[in-house]
Formats: C-alpha cells, sequence, structure tokens
C-alpha cells in the first residue's frame, strides 16, 4: 500500500520539502538539487516511514563493490614512496604512458607520520611523511592496466606503500590546439 505525504506532515527540519505536491513516498527517488544535477547520477534518496518515527530521507551510496563512475577518462593519483617513483615512472614509459604529472607532498595515513624507513635507514620529519603523487589521466580503457602497473612496481609490502585514487574526468582539453576529448589525451605530437 503506498503511502502519501500530506502538506505539513513534514517535520520542520523538511519544510524546503513542503511545497513539493503529494508524492508517493513508498518508491520515490529523489535528486536534491545541488546547482548541476547531472553531476549526482549515483545518489539514490527514498523516503521511509515506519510506526513510531516520521519521515526521513534514506541516503544509500552505490552497493556494488565494482561501480565505477562512467566517464570516457578518469585521473589516477598515486601516492607512493619517493624512491619507487623511478620504477613505477620507467614501467608507465614501458606501457605507453606518457603523460604523467609528479608532485613532492607530505602527510600521513596509516603509518600516522611515524618514521619510514628507505633502503635500511629509518626518518622522520615534523608529523608528516613525504611522498610523491603521481597524476595520469587515461582513457577508460587503460585504467586498470596503468593501477595493476603502479601496484607491481610501487609495492614493499611495508605500511607507507601508499594510496591510488581513481577520479572521473569530465573532459580533456589540449591548450596548444584546443582539442577536446580523445584527440587532446593522447599524446601524438605533445
Amino acid at each position: 500500500m503506498a503511502t502519501m505525504a500530506k502538506p505539513g506532515a513534514l517535520g520542520p527540519l523538511h519544510s524546503h520539502l513542503k511545497e513539493l505536491p503529494p508524492a508517493d513516498v513508498s518508491s520515490a527517488v529523489l535528486l536534491p538539487s545541488f546547482g548541476d544535477s547531472r553531476l549526482l547520477p549515483q545518489l539514490n534518496v527514498t523516503l521511509k516511514h515506519s510506526r513510531n518515527a516520521s519521515i526521513l530521507p534514506v541516503i544509500r551510496a552505490q552497493g556494488s563493490p565494482d561501480y565505477v563512475p562512467d566517464s570516457k577518462f578518469y585521473k589516477v593519483e598515486a601516492i607512493l614512496r619517493s624512491w619507487r617513483v623511478p620504477l613505477v615512472s620507467f614501467a608507465l614509459l614501458k606501457m605507453g604512458i606518457r603523460g604523467v604529472t609528479v608532485s613532492d607532498v607530505r602527510g600521513f595515513g596509516a603509518q600516522g607520520g611515524s618514521a619510514e624507513r628507505a633502503v635500511s635507514s629509518e626518518f622522520s620529519e615534523d608529523k608528516f611523511v613525504a611522498k610523491v603523487k603521481m597524476e595520469i589521466v587515461v582513457s577508460k580503457d587503460q585504467v586498470e592496466a596503468v593501477i595493476k602497473t603502479i601496484i607491481k612496481e610501487a609495492r614493499t609490502g611495508e605500511i607507507g606503500d601508499g594510496k591510488i585514487f581513481l577520479v572521473p574526468v569530465s573532459d580533456v582539453i589540449r591548450v596548444r590546439t584546443g582539442e577536446r576529448g580523445e584527440q587532446a589525451e593522447r599524446m601524438n605530437g605533445g
């Protein structure tokens, strides 16, 4: 049986919803308006009602562990030990990846800023550990190969090996020519 939201039935915290027409809340899926709603297609909001509770929105993240936002391009950000970067760079070049940005960064993760070992010597600087961030923008079909290559070359098996972040990229534009998309992403002619 469908439950209908009555005007005024929502509490003061949900007063912004009062202007909506009555809706079938048993199967309602709403996308909040945070500017461009195309940026939030994964957000799944439903209203649930139980006996002694008011109507509250329930927000669920994507449940599938294999979920990847769909995009033509992705930025692979890898935070790595600085002395592993030459190995990773060489392996990426070998597989045909020619566009890599490298930055010196400092921070902490599971290590909690504790001393790090590099080539049998320990060092510590403040509470942050020096790392290198590699950023690589690749097409969708190259993502898994790039991630596997980074893991293979950067892994030591000890805490502090780093992290890889995968970020969808909506477009790639080459400044020199104004090319967009796949033409700009390819490294032909620099």
